[in-house]
């Protein structure tokens, strides 16, 4: 597990903060982080009062990374780009999970190294992180602004005759107890916009590109199910109640979600980042064949 307690002896009486940053290394900010996140012990108890002084026992949970071996695809100063594999989340939900992309980046380039943009667990490909608090800063901002050009590559249901300009808004679903998906097409909803391009027609389904023009949630996914081509592998959007309901619970056999989604993967996968990084311009692509998991994904279905 990442998240290990680290038992911490003090012969001499001093503020817990300064402890944490001798003891860890790190500046003031991130053991104060420390101690709000409620990861100090004492006696059992947590402890959330920086200022205290302490002596003697305490324990700190500490994130210890573990490599599975998973490198880098691209290495520049500052940061790095990881070509993540379907099934590995990228950040831990909690202190109860386990190996996630978070380790290896942390393994390879340190405690101040971290992920600048999200993609789901069961989306493959790109993943963009910096390697110090001050570019972590600059490239999460890069994405706010939308300077980071990012391009998929999707297989859906039917055929997609034409390129596609979707442009409809995303509303946070605040009510599962009817729809088991993260987001839905409402007016209501923040600007969203995605484009589609066709690549091949594969089978009575597309291997698509997918342009999105915004970062929302699930945003691609949303929108090609609103549009009538759900992604293939999808088991929130396109299924009915139940099928979502098993798969969030744990319970849908690779059976069942070959059966209901036609593969066991959300084939959803980040071909290609693009973008300026100090008057340097970088264009990175994924090296997995994508493709190929397109046509192994029939080899299950059909």
């Amino acid at each position: 597990m990442p998240f290990e307690k680290k038992i911490i002896k003090t012969n001499k009486t001093i503020k817990l903060f300064k402890l944490l940053m001798e003891e860890f290394e790190i500046p003031l900010r991130e053991a104060q982080r420390i101690i709000d996140t409620k990861k100090v012990f004492m006696k059992g108890l947590p402890v959330t009062d920086k200022s205290i002084e302490v002596k003697g026992e305490i324990e700190v949970i500490d994130f210890s990374p573990i490599s599975k071996g998973l490198q880098p695809l691209f290495r520049a100063r500052e940061f790095a780009v990881f070509d993540k594999p379907s099934g590995i989340m990228v950040h831990p939900r909690n202190r109860r999970s386990g190996y996630t992309l978070l380790d290896e980046v942390r393994w390879y380039f340190g405690k101040e190294a971290n992920i600048t943009h999200r993609l789901d667990k069961e989306t493959s490909g790109l993943v963009l992180v910096s390697k110090n608090k001050r570019s972590e800063k600059i490239l999460k901002r890069m994405f706010e602004e939308k300077v980071i050009k990012k391009s998929y590559l999707a297989l859906v249901e039917g055929k997609v005759e034409r390129e596609l300009f979707i442009d409809e808004p995303i509303l946070l679903n605040r009510d599962y107890s009817k729809i088991k998906v993260k987001v839905v097409v409402d007016k209501k909803g923040k600007k969203a916009q995605t484009i589609i391009k066709p690549i091949k027609y594969i089978k009575n389904c597309t291997l698509v590109e997918a342009i999105p023009l915004t970062g929302r949630q699930h945003q691609i996914r949303a929108h090609l199910f609103h549009v009538k081509h759900k992604i293939i592998g999808d088991p929130l959007y396109g299924v009915d109640f139940k099928i979502a309901s098993t798969y969030l619970d744990n319970i849908l056999s690779p059976f069942e979600r070959v059966k209901f989604t036609g593969a066991d993967r959300l084939m959803l996968h980040a071909q290609k980042l693009e973008f300026k990084f100090k008057e340097t311009n970088y264009k990175i692509f994924s090296k997995q064949n994508f493709l190929k998991e397109c046509y192994l994904s029939f080899s299950k279905s059909y």
